[in-house]
């Protein structure tokens, strides 16, 4: 019964896992799907994107993987699971995220460096409710860093943990979060494209085992106006030919290496233009409010937990920085790509790195620069950063903008007039899919 057929999967605009199951006798030839999927919205509708080829005819593109990118997967013991390439006409597909992501990797080979990255996710369980339908799962036992049965009575997060390194997915770490049926997954860290690869299939496996018991998880940014926010932590480093952490720098007073210092100065500097691509929805912004952890100043800060950019107080080959911006309705390969472009931007600018925030970071700071507090400003300032956008791709970032300001239309015909509160239109908008 063994592999029998591939499940062949594509991270989409929406950061979607679409794709198909195709036999393995033919798996390798790769599958056709249709370009517009990349013209649709969350509801169906279809949006004339940039490389969409919605006003072309709806041609094909084609879905290929490597054979060693094949891994056991969930559904059962006779179906693998493999994360595609995408291509049109032989050539690459530029709208795609994993295109993105292998061109900052390839950009930052050109300077000399392999870069690493590790994921943490943040995801709130929710049970069926007879009066209120789906909502957080009450665990009133529960509390931040626990483990074991209080905190998850049915041991659905231990059946992820288990089914996640099946698949060739593992988990460094499993808590409670700060709110009751919050929990905080942190994966192993890896080479770029693996670690986003494992976030990706991450989402999707752990969402669909919660389904399989009854339950739903969500790693939308902010489900509940009272309980925290789900942010998606993106944490780096780089190595150098040798293989050592080019981040670190055991002779500098602070252990970090000049080119860290300029990674956190492209990290600022870019973080406007940056958010959107971390925080692409309109729920986003409900997170991204003052007086939080959700990484929206545009600072950096020592072992810092209320600035954009935290430097973690490990050194040595453990040195990273980490972007505390996204939340889990990002597409996590254009995350990673546009993270690591800010920061690559920051050395080949020769950028000056900006002084650590020393404040609090919730009454007192040292930047009024911000992320956007909704998402067509942030759309601008995604617009106005070229240099962001060129690096990333700006194919992807045309069809990317398209997208989404048609969907900021959707939201404000739907409510009349913006407002800061959780909507009934973007819970059922974004809750189905995240």
């Amino acid at each position: 019964m063994a592999n029998e057929r591939v499940r062949m999967l594509w991270p989409d605009h929406l950061g979607l896992a679409r794709g198909k199951y195709v036999p393995a006798a033919f798996a390798q030839d790769g599958t056709g799907h249709a370009a517009a999927v990349f013209s649709l919205a969350y509801d169906r509708s279809f949006v004339a994107a940039p490389g969409s080829g919605v006003l072309d005819g709806f041609p094909d593109m084609h879905a290929t993987f490597d054979e060693s990118d094949l891994r056991p997967g969930w559904d059962d013991d006779r179906t693998q699971v493999a994360v595609c390439d995408l291509s049109q006409n032989g050539e690459p597909f530029r709208y795609s995220a994993r295109y993105a992501l292998r061109k900052a990797i390839a950009d930052w080979e050109a300077l000399g460096y392999r870069p690493m990255v590790g994921i943490e996710f943040e995801a709130y369980v929710l049970e069926l409710t007879e009066e209120h339908g789906w909502q957080r799962w009450d665990t009133p036992e529960s509390y931040v860093y626990g483990t074991g049965r209080f905190v998850d009575p049915i041991g659905l997060i231990d059946d992820i943990t288990d089914l996640a390194a099946g698949s060739e997915i593992v988990l460094e770490s499993v808590n409670a979060e700060f709110d009751s049926g919050q929990f905080e997954l942190t994966l192993r860290y890896a080479d770029a494209l693996r670690a986003a690869d494992d976030a990706f299939l991450f989402k999707m496996l752990a969402r669909e085992c919660a389904m399989d018991r009854g339950r739903r998880l969500t790693f939308l940014g902010k489900p509940y106006e009272q309980f925290e926010g789900n942010g998606v932590h993106v944490n780096f480093s780089l190595l150098d030919a040798e293989g050592n952490n080019a981040l670190a720098d055991p002779s500098a007073g602070d252990g970090l290496s000049a080119l860290a210092k300029s990674c956190l100065a492209g990290l600022c500097a870019h973080h406007q233009g940056l958010t959107p691509l971390c925080c692409p929805t309109v729920n986003a912004y409900r997170r991204l409010r003052p007086f939080t952890f959700s990484g929206r100043r545009a600072n950096w800060g020592y072992d810092h937990r209320v600035v954009g950019t935290r430097v973690p107080p490990e050194r040595g080959a453990r040195t990273r920085i980490e972007s505390r911006l996204a939340d889990g309705t990002c597409n996590v390969h254009a995350a990673i790509a546009a993270v690591l472009q800010a920061a690559r931007l920051g050395v080949v600018d020769e950028l000056p790195c900006p002084e650590p925030e020393t404040n609090d970071g919730m009454e007192a700071w040292n930047t009024e620069v911000t992320s956007a507090l909704n998402l067509t400003d942030a759309l601008d300032h995604l617009r106005a950063d070229t240099a962001l956008t060129e690096a990333v791709s700006s194919d992807l970032v045309d069809n990317f903008l398209a997208i989404k300001d048609a969907e900021w239309e959707r939201y404000v015909a739907a409510v009349g007039e913006p407002s800061d509160d959780i909507s009934e239109w973007e819970i059922s908008e974004y809750l189905p899919y995240h």
